[in-house]
């Protein structure tokens, strides 16, 4: 029985990026900390498998991971003592345009502006003072809500991500291309381009793609798991697998338990120990569209019209601005553009391991409406054909995954939705209910560090990180008692 495992410091339910990031911070500050995974495996979405044939390794879910090398946290941590090794491919990532050239995010901010016409000054403009102090901006982006530490230059950047991403780009931008880019960043949201706040996703990858080249994890980002699963337990903390969770009479003794998990997880499992009032609440919060994946066997690299697509390890596949946000309106208001927006991973490319020599691996999803069971295959093959013709000729074997399965992975991705709840005005800090503090709950025991906290979704443990430091903090007031 789990709880015959002895007492604990803390108890960590659930092992995706935010679960690791409050269980390494605990045992770094010498708790007893315990990880609790219902699968046999950790890892949230950051798991690796052979989803098509042997030897073919797909990422299920999270695939390049800017926030992570970004992330104030975990790029503290010393993961390469661990086996972790990024890869850096020579751009962020490209964009196709119909009858142009890609346009790809290059480091180098002149190289990418060069691409741009008459609006490369207007995107020099807009970069340029974030790259100033990036350290400083993405500790105040990355966090809950609070006083910046870099406060100019947090309004500034409030200034333009109040807006919608489509009337900012109109409003900055004149020709295809740098509207197209900064429309590929915002869809990130997976939101409805016209709706604020998108313009701050559209600001936050594009400055992202001047400070990392979007890495990738050699052999899987099952690599990153493995190296924080390795440094954990360096640190003394506890993983037990296979222990599915559904009461919390099932949890061992422990002094404070954090949950990285969705909210509705939260409450089924600790409906016995939270107000009626609160849970009712949570039972309100909204988690948004979900995606339909793809991942391809390849016998060829895909076979893109410019070769220069080649060069990213991330496709943002669209065409011009306006085709982007029609599709990711319909999919907003519940319904399956025929000319979808996907995003696309080549990860092989630059990464020997993922597939038998000389063979490759793709990898999309497009977003879709929450519990779709629509089949997407055509339309996001259509999307792809449409700038690498023959694309078709090169798949050896597909293994699809629409909303339901994302469920059944991982039950965070309630409806499908991967990114812990929609982030608009409504929920951007006040994710999962409105708390001084949004890491606790009315239970002084329990708190929740996935995704569906501030600042959202994303492999960059920040949700972890500052539950973690709130869990603290109330360690050092508790006593010893088990949660019954």
């Amino acid at each position: 029985m789990i709880g015959e495992q002895g007492e604990h410091d803390a108890v960590i339910v659930g092992s995706g990026p935010n679960g690791f990031s409050a269980a390494i911070y605990l045992a770094q500050q010498g708790c007893r900390v315990c990880m609790i995974e219902g699968k046999s495996s950790v890892g949230g979405g950051m798991r690796t498998r052979e989803l098509t044939q042997p030897g073919f390794r797909h990422d299920i879910c999270s695939a390049a991971h800017p926030m992570a090398v970004l992330s104030p946290f975990m790029k503290t941590l010393p993961l390469g003592d661990f086996g972790l090794e990024w890869i850096e491919p020579p751009a962020s990532f490209a964009h196709p345009l119909d009858g142009e050239k890609s346009v790809l995010m290059w480091k180098s901010l002149e190289r990418t502006s060069s691409q741009m016409g008459t609006d490369a000054l207007a995107y020099r403009r807009l970069i340029e003072p974030f790259l100033n102090n990036p350290e400083t901006l993405f500790d105040d982006l990355l966090s809950p809500l609070k006083w910046p530490k870099a406060p100019l230059q947090m309004i500034r950047f409030g200034l333009s991500a109040i807006r919608s991403a489509t009337g900012f780009a109109n409003g900055r931008f004149k020709g295809p291309q740098a509207k197209a880019l900064f429309a590929g960043c915002a869809a990130h949201s997976i939101m409805d381009l016209d709706r604020p706040l998108t313009a701050a996703l559209g600001l936050i990858f594009s400055i992202s793609g001047h400070l990392t080249s979007w890495p990738i994890v050699r052999g899987g980002t099952e690599g990153l798991t493995l190296a924080l699963s390795r440094y954990f337990e360096s640190l003394g903390g506890q993983i037990i697998t296979d222990q599915h969770i559904e009461r919390a009479q099932e949890l061992p003794r422990s002094k404070v338990y954090l949950f990285d998990t969705s909210p509705r997880q939260l409450v089924e499992i600790n409906r016995s120990h939270l107000p009626k009032g609160y849970c009712t609440r949570v039972g309100r919060y909204r988690y948004g569209p979900g995606v339909f994946k793809i991942d391809w066997a390849l016998r060829e690299p895909i076979p893109w019209i410019d070769p220069m697509t080649s060069q990213a390890a991330t496709v943002h596949i669209g065409g011009e601005m306006n085709e982007i946000a029609a599709a990711e309106k319909a999919m907003w208001l519940g319904r399956h553009p025929e000319k979808p927006f996907v995003l696309l991973c080549q990860q092989s490319l630059f990464d020997n391991t993922r597939a038998p020599s000389g063979q490759h691996t793709g990898y999309a999803y497009c977003h879709v409406p929450a519990g779709s069971t629509e089949d997407q295959t055509q339309a996001i093959e259509s999307q792809i054909e449409r700038f690498a013709p023959g694309f078709r000729d090169t798949v050896i074997d597909r293994h699809v995954m629409n909303t339901q399965a994302m469920t059944r992975h991982n039950p965070n991705y309630v409806g499908g939705a991967i990114a812990g709840g929609i982030a608009d005005w409504r929920q951007l800090f006040t994710r999962p209910v409105l708390r001084l503090n949004p890491y606790t709950t009315p239970n002084p025991r329990i708190f929740i560090c996935s995704s569906s906290t501030p600042p959202g979704g994303g492999v960059h443990g920040m949700c972890g990180y500052y539950a973690a430091r709130a869990a603290f903090r109330r360690l050092q007031r508790l006593d010893t008692t088990a949660l019954t």
